[in-house]
Order: structure tokens, then C-alpha cells, then sequence
């Protein structure tokens, strides 16, 4: 986060490296981060399964359907909530466009965070 309390947005990727349906892996800050196009709309997730932590790269996207490759836990990318199992989430990351470029946030949306944590611990 920069001095003035705002987020600090890294460049990532430029709009046309990532087709629709398609989603890449990138280091910001800290995180992994998962952008995901879906339907020419673009979102940043953590890139780690909220179960186990797996990379969420490793999955399965179709038709904004996100599938963990280690346990078959399903998200919608649109929302980032989970389809299976009930009640989790994806911790988003703020992202924008500035011109073809795709700008991510160093850290996470605050509201994403807390629901990730708090739902984490209800199923194992």
C-alpha cells in the first residue's frame, strides 16, 4: 500500500496476453495471483486453493467455471464464490485496466479477505 493509504497497482500483463476463457499465473507483490478472463471481463483471485492451498493454475476453466485440480472444489470466477462446496470463497484482488494493460493490486480486497478466513475453517 503506498504512504497515502492507496493501493499499489503492479502491471501485469497486457489485455491480450489472456483470452477469454484463459487465465495466468503471475507474482504480485507477495502473492500469487490468478487473473482469469472470463467473458472479455478480467478478475484477480489468490492463486492458491482456500482448502489445501494447491495453485489454482493447475486447474480447470470453463465457462467461468473454475476447477481445483488436487480436490475438484469448483468456483465461479465471476464472483469468486465457491459452487462446491457451499460457503468459501476466493480472496480477491482489486484489479483495473489502464489502457491494454492489466493492472493488480499488491494486496488483497480487505472484504474478500475476511470472508476467505472466516469460511477456511468450517469444512476440512
Amino acid at each position: 500500500m503506498a504512504e497515502d493509504g492507496t493501493d499499489t497497482y503492479i502491471e501485469v500483463c497486457s489485455k491480450s496476453d489472456i483470452w477469454i476463457g484463459e487465465m495466468e499465473a503471475f507474482k504480485v507483490g507477495r502473492h500469487n495471483v490468478l487473473v482469469v478472463n472470463v467473458d472479455g471481463e478480467f478478475r484477480a483471485y489468490d492463486g492458491r486453493c482456500p482448502h489445501q492451498g494447491r495453485p489454482l493454475i493447475h486447474g480447470e476453466l470453463e465457462d467461468g467455471v473454475l476447477t481445483c485440480r488436487a480436490h475438484q472444489w469448483t468456483f465461479d470466477v465471476r464472483s469468486g464464490n465457491s459452487i462446491n462446496p457451499s460457503a468459501q470463497c476466493l480472496r480477491r484482488f482489486p484489479l483495473r485496466i489502464e489502457g491494454d494493460k492489466v493492472m493488480v493490486a499488491e494486496q488483497p480486497d480487505q472484504a474478500g479477505a475476511t470472508a476467505h478466513r472466516h469460511n477456511v475453517g468450517n469444512l476440512t
